[in-house]
């Protein structure tokens, strides 16, 4: 494992699952670690939340194998968005990662629940939004209950003969993201690459923002939605704030796996025999935005 940029990545694969009702699925095969090993496509897919999923999409996922399913919303944000939708062979995991300080989808629903400009910007504005998404990837290492959580997403990715494991939230940016970043970190995917995986969600999800913006504006529950912003949009900075928080807790890396995460060297094995392979062809490897996704059939909540 390492901490820091090793330089060694190749162009970072981009590879969208392509589902219409998953605008943000995507594979984390094709990236490259700093010993020249290839992620194995297939294997560990993030994703925005799979309520929303078609007919098609479920027969997509279902050609990937006997797939675990990990959804890290809290029981509110499942029961106001939905339940995945899963098929026959698929396994499902609830595993919330829920801060009560750092609440997004309560903050989201009390905006929206008042439309009055003073009151939403009192509660978004002046930069309160982004503070509140940099406290919450803070929170991320520092609380053990949510460390526990992720760990778990890690252990299942490592367990012997692991099917492939499909991890996602609502909007597949913050716990999502940063179960991705640390995976791809332990695995020894430098640092630049992983901050390209992570914001590659502005990418993937631009569309649907703009959607949800406009439909907030339009259906007069704001009149300054861009207040939204930095709650939809992944920033780097809010990454950095979770690394900061490894590096003022541990000396290294490897200590936060081993005493934040409570991972031991069995665990990254199991990691590197399910995840990684030395003879990957190089077109594993593809251009950030090779494969862009479909047309979401509505905005995502």
């Amino acid at each position: 494992m390492t901490d820091q940029p090793t330089g060694a990545a190749d162009i970072p694969a981009a590879r969208s699952l392509g589902l219409f009702g998953a605008v943000n699925a995507r594979d984390l095969g094709g990236y490259r670690t700093a010993e020249g090993t290839v992620l194995r496509a297939g294997v560990a897919l993030r994703s925005d939340g799979l309520h929303r999923l078609t007919d098609e999409d479920l027969g997509r996922l279902a050609g990937l194998g006997p797939l675990r399913i990990v959804d890290l919303r809290s029981g509110d944000e499942v029961r106001d968005a939905g339940a995945d939708r899963t098929a026959d062979g698929m396994t499902s995991h609830h595993l919330p990662v829920f801060a009560a300080h750092f609440d997004i989808h309560a903050t989201l629903r009390s905006a929206l629940a008042d439309p009055d400009p003073a009151g939403q910007r009192a509660l978004l504005g002046d930069g309160r939004a982004g503070a509140m998404m940099t406290g919450l990837y803070r929170w991320f290492v520092t609380d053990s209950i949510a460390r526990e959580q992720f760990a778990r997403v890690l252990r299942l990715l490592a367990e012997p003969g692991a099917a492939p494991v499909l991890f996602h939230c609502s909007a597949g940016k913050d716990r999502t993201g940063w179960t991705a970043a640390v995976l791809l970190t332990a695995l020894g995917v430098d640092r630049e690459t992983v901050f390209t995986d992570y914001l590659l969600t502005n990418e993937r999800s631009a569309a649907v923002v703009g959607t949800v913006l406009e439909s907030l504006r339009a259906g007069g529950l704001m009149s300054e939605p861009e207040l939204l912003l930095p709650v939809l949009r992944a920033e780097r900075h809010y990454l950095e704030a979770a690394f900061e928080e490894v590096a003022a807790g541990w000396p290294d890396f490897d200590a936060f796996w081993a005493d934040g995460l409570g991972l031991d060297q069995g665990v990254l094995a199991g990691l590197r025999a399910n995840l990684l392979d030395a003879g990957a062809p190089s077109d594993l490897v593809a251009p950030v935005g090779a494969t862009a996704p479909r047309t979401a059939p509505q905005a995502a909540s």
